[in-house]
């Protein structure tokens, strides 16, 4: 495999926000620094941040539509984020203090008959990743092209949530990767299970809207995965450009 990384993405607030970098440092059986670092728990949830737990206990993408449209901005000095979406004015503010703000300005985003969004809060042993590891996500854009193929039209990468994006392999190459490891720049990481993917993946990342059944075009390979979790287990820089090998 010859390929390179193209793509960087972590997301601070779980489901409300994506954001792009061009490197960063990653540490080992860390997630992606500040990546789900804080998540919304909604009001049938008893999550206080002590210990992970499943993304049923948080507003999500797969039942409120609209929080996909979201993007973020992150200073990591202060710990401030900034949320922007076409529907709302930018809302700029500190989650560990004022995560009723958030609460406020995601008011209409998740529909009446879901579980409403209640406090904002950090995860204190890692992040609020869907793995019960502190994974991150690798997504291959070979792969991509084929589910854009298939269903006739371009669609965004953002539906996927992905973390590190290569290009240069085989659509699918990813799942031939369980159990091995692979050099991104300086790190290396384990690849340990293919991602499942909801109905998340309907959603329009411009617009909130659900639109194509991307479920149903991933019937077509007989799976409904997409991207795998990998566990980092040699720290080091990773930037835009760097090869990545299967070792």
């Amino acid at each position: 495999m010859t390929a390179q990384l193209t793509q960087i993405w972590r997301f601070p607030i779980k489901s409300h926000g994506r954001e792009a970098l061009t490197e960063t440092q990653l540490a080992a059986g860390q997630t992606l620094p500040w990546d789900r670092n804080w998540a919304v728990a909604h009001e049938h949830s008893d999550a206080d941040g002590s210990r992970w737990v499943r993304y049923n206990n948080f507003s999500i993408g797969t039942k409120a539509p609209l929080l996909a449209a979201i993007t973020a901005r992150l200073d990591e000095e202060q710990g401030i984020v900034t949320l922007s979406h076409p529907d709302r004015p930018d809302l700029t503010f500190n989650p560990d203090t004022e995560g009723e703000r958030l609460i406020d300005w995601t008011q209409g985003f998740v529909p009446p008959n879901r579980a409403q969004p209640a406090r904002v809060i950090r995860g204190q042993t890692q992040g609020f990743t869907d793995g019960d590891f502190p994974s991150i996500t690798i997504g291959n854009l070979s792969s991509h092209r084929a589910v854009e193929q298939r269903v006739g039209q371009p669609l965004s990468i953002h539906r996927w949530r992905g973390n590190l994006w290569i290009d240069g392999g085989a659509p699918w190459e990813e799942f031939d990767w369980m159990d091995r490891e692979v050099q991104i720049g300086e790190a290396v990481l384990h690849v340990r299970e293919r991602t499942t993917r909801c109905l998340a993946t309907h959603n329009n990342p411009d617009t909130g809207a659900r639109d194509h059944d991307v479920l149903g075009t991933l019937d077509h390979w007989g799976h409904r995965d997409f991207t795998v979790r990998a566990e980092v287990i040699r720290p080091g820089r990773i930037a835009i450009g760097d090869d990545v090998r299967c070792l």
